[in-house]
């Protein structure tokens, strides 16, 4: 993600050009990184949500992410208000477009709606999550270029790029309800004997049979269906293809999973939401205006963008580990300001409840390792 955003931000266009295989291989893979990251947030916090079932109680679990939710929400608009340019009386509705920060929280609000409703059968709701997958994908054709004009922009944002958007809750979504499908297998089959060495294999093949065949699978069941939607969706399959790399990309970290407990990547995925919002700052300039965008853009050479992109992670991942103490900043002093806390107290429900001593976690997903 911070490689991405630098090199897509500052790289000259005269580069970004299929004419150069560097160009093609950075472009590719980096269309992989929401995918992976809408996926796994659906897989860790359905799956942790299910544990907390099973242990009796998930209310706690449930109150943390209408919290986690919403306070993604509220970080995603803020991440876009011009507060000099407010300040200065000049106002207009580009805050309001949509990012990952919001796509990924009403995402979280979405599942756990599902999970409330389908919680007494695990396997209902893996029916319901890979159902709406499968749907959400196959109809991208007849809302690729929705316009809402007649909706205000608050939400027709999440359902439409007409207005600036970038991440819509369709498809995206799709991906979060692939993620929590893979949670309820992961919860009914973790304990059974040979249960990596035979996920590892079933992600390789999967995402192996989707890259290979998914298109010529689409165009065959339009011959055998006549059914113009599989077409439609066969001409322009970039989801599945996508879902592909995802289940590669899994299939390759869970094999390595025991080089990876304690590494510094477990490390860095601790703290991917105050990555997020330190990167953002730093390259667009939120908040005050003033970022690595608005000196450098589309203006760097290949073998800049390339060593300005790996001091960009060092610069990032220190402010965060070391210097700016982000984590204290985000989880404490926006929590007390927003008093986002949701508790249900004689069956009504309080907002703002200060006496709260649940702590949020250290990443958005709430990774816990070793669990």
């Amino acid at each position: 993600m911070l490689q991405g955003h630098f090199v897509d931000t500052l790289l000259n266009p005269l580069y970004r050009d299929d004419v150069y295989p560097a160009y093609i291989i950075w472009s590719y893979f980096r269309g992989i990184t929401a995918p992976v990251f809408f996926t796994i947030s659906g897989l860790v916090f359905l799956y942790l949500l299910l544990k907390a079932n099973q242990k009796g109680d998930d209310s706690i679990r449930i109150r943390k992410g209408l919290s986690r939710g919403l306070m993604l929400l509220v970080i995603g608009y803020a991440l876009r208000i011009p507060f000099f340019s407010w300040l200065k009386g000049q106002f207009d509705t580009y805050f309001l477009v949509v990012d990952v920060l919001q796509c990924i929280g009403v995402s979280l609000l979405l599942i756990i709606a599902l999970y409330y409703i389908c919680r007494k059968n695990s396997y209902i709701l893996s029916v319901v999550l890979f159902t709406m997958g499968i749907v959400i994908f196959l109809c991208e054709p007849l809302y690729r270029d929705l316009a809402l004009p007649n909706v205000p922009l608050v939400f027709s944002n999440y359902l439409s790029k007409a207005n600036g958007s970038v991440f819509n809750i369709i498809p995206w979504f799709g991906y979060v309800a692939f993620g929590g499908f893979l949670a309820t297998i992961f919860f009914r089959s973790s304990q059974s004997k040979r249960f990596k060495q035979v996920t590892v294999v079933t992600f390789f093949t999967l995402g192996t049979l989707l890259l290979w065949f998914s298109t010529d699978a689409l165009h065959i069941l339009y011959y055998l269906t006549h059914f113009e939607l599989l077409e439609r969706s066969a001409n322009y399959n970039y989801l599945f293809l996508r879902l592909g790399n995802v289940f590669v990309y899994f299939g390759t970290f869970y094999m390595l999973e025991r080089f990876m407990k304690q590494s510094i990547v477990t490390k860095i995925g601790e703290k991917t939401l105050n990555i997020y919002v330190v990167h953002f700052i730093i390259i667009y300039g939120s908040f005050t205006g003033i970022g690595l965008k608005h000196f450098w853009y589309k203006s760097l050479e290949p073998w800049e963008a390339v060593f300005g992109a790996l001091a960009f992670i060092i610069v990032v991942c220190l402010i965060v580990f070391h210097i700016g103490k982000t984590n204290v900043f985000i989880y404490t002093h926006l929590r007390r300001l927003l008093h986002i806390v949701i508790r249900r107290k004689d069956g009504s429900v309080i907002v703002g409840d200060e006496n709260s001593d649940e702590d949020i976690p250290d990443n958005m997903e709430e990774i816990e390792t070793n669990k």
